[in-house]
């Protein structure tokens, strides 16, 4: 019987670790280009504007976004090297689980059958360097993870996978 408890437990604790996803990240960009010459954005608004999420997420990203991009001694300007657009897409996903849990059976029986839903979506964010001059894009990253509804858990992942993503700014050669 205690083998069967600790098994349980195990298996308890699988089930959360796996339900838990990390932050992946990737990018891509133009090789031809010069990222030095780079050193002032702004956000492009009427990009921003479609994208379809709440504003106070949207003010979120852009915040993180600007925050990371200070801090590599990039400068917002009204004049900009580079427009910054956003655009996201979410994924819902159910999880159906058919387990036998342990507990007073009827007859002959120890287990009984549960079932255990377990909802999750998962997020991407694509964040677009574009060259205002020449109106190309010159750079994307890309993340994805699985968001909470949570408002403290929420800013934290935003801002996680906005400093995740431009890591990975300026690319290295």
């Amino acid at each position: 019987m205690r083998a069967a408890i600790i098994f349980v437990g195990f298996l308890i604790g699988l089930s959360t670790l796996s339900s838990c996803s990390s932050i992946s990240v990737t990018s891509d960009y133009d090789r031809e280009i010069d990222f030095s010459q780079y050193k002032t954005f702004a956000f492009y608004k009427p990009g921003i504007d479609a994208v379809e999420i709440s504003d106070l997420d949207k003010r979120r990203i852009l915040r993180a976004i600007d925050r990371e991009l200070s801090q590599k001694g990039m400068m917002k300007s009204s004049n900009p090297d580079l427009l910054i657009n956003i655009f996201t897409e979410e994924q819902d996903y159910v999880n159906v689980w058919n387990n036998w849990g342990w507990g007073m059976g009827w007859g002959w029986g120890m287990g009984m059958p549960m079932n255990s839903v377990h909802r999750t979506t998962e997020g991407i964010l694509y964040i677009d360097f574009i060259d205002k001059q020449s109106n190309r894009l010159v750079w994307q990253g890309m993340g994805e993870g699985i968001l909470s509804q949570s408002m403290d858990k929420k800013e934290a992942f935003i801002n996680e996978i906005v400093a995740k993503i431009l890591n990975r700014y300026p690319p290295e050669r």
